[in-house]
């Protein structure tokens, strides 16, 4: 495997990686994040998916991910797990802590004298309040429409026509959709503004964006959505104070990391040894199959 320097950084956001899922892509979360070196890891809610978790199906890639970043904790990063609805769950262990890794609902960093407040979103999902067993339902439509894009791009992969998404141009098309998204990122950035917040951070509705929202006041807030790791493959990267948005498919450098490890990355390997026994308090800790 060809040798390369990792990027420092001094915060990530990843969200809606919906681990144990048919449409997660878990391999190409694994390839960007062996690539770069965070002080602080944010994971912001659906990260586990406990709505349609099935023993049956947790992959060796899915697992994978979860070992590398508890191997990112015994090499100095500190990771927040911010709960989400798919891992909704969790929010009973809520100020939860084991070394640098804490479980919270909210997070509100200083990062150079500007205040980030970050959180899921589905606090302002109307199905989530008022009909929950809809927005589940929703879930499984979801994910099945993943399951049948998957083998359509399976096809126009290989007749050359690369990969397409039948819920994202659904999505784009439909009005009520566009509507929500909108609604959303102004009501995140309206109560962002009202409490002296610079930045505002969700996930939630797998629409990664960066923008800046104003109001007739005259005050402004930096609205970020760090996407999703199913379809937009995107997180958000803080740097030399400021904010960027990365794009999977625009990082080449990522894309062609060799992924089939039939020889184990000497790194890895030597972080799995340090990690293994926090591996083993995190799973007894949340064993997923006890809160179903």
């Amino acid at each position: 495997m060809k040798k390369f320097k990792k990027r420092k950084l001094d915060v990530v956001v990843v969200s809606d990686i919906h681990l144990g899922t048919f449409g997660c892509r878990a391999q190409e979360l694994l390839n960007y994040l062996k690539t770069i070196n965070p002080k602080i890891l944010i994971l912001n809610g659906d990260i586990i998916d406990i709505w349609q978790f099935n023993k049956r199906y947790f992959p060796k890639s899915h697992m994978k991910v979860i070992k590398y970043i508890t191997s990112l904790l015994t090499k100095g990063t500190k990771v927040y797990y911010i709960t989400g609805n798919h891992d909704e769950m969790l929010r009973k262990f809520k100020g939860f802590r084991l070394g640098s890794f804490e479980i919270v609902n909210k997070l509100v960093l200083d990062l150079d004298g500007k205040k980030a407040w970050i959180f899921h979103g589905d606090v302002f999902d109307v199905s989530m309040k008022h009909a929950k067993w809809l927005a589940k339902l929703g879930g499984v439509g979801y994910d099945i429409l993943i399951m049948i894009n998957t083998f359509i791009n399976f096809i126009s992969n290989a007749l050359g026509f690369g990969r397409l998404s039948l819920s994202k141009r659904i999505k784009n098309s439909v009005k009520s959709a566009v509507k929500f998204i909108n609604n959303f990122e102004d009501t995140a950035a309206s109560i962002a503004m009202d409490n002296k917040y610079d930045y505002v951070i969700c996930g939630h509705i797998h629409q990664p964006q960066k923008r800046i929202v104003k109001n007739k006041l005259g005050q402004q807030v930096l609205y970020l959505n760090s996407g999703d790791w199913i379809e937009n493959l995107t997180a958000l990267e803080y740097q030399n104070q400021t904010w960027s948005l990365y794009e999977y498919s625009k990082d080449e450098v990522t894309q062609n990391l060799h992924l089939n490890y039939t020889v184990k990355d000497p790194e890895l390997v030597k972080a799995e040894h340090k990690s293994k026994d926090l591996f083993k308090d995190l799973l007894a800790e949340f064993d997923i199959t006890k809160l179903k």
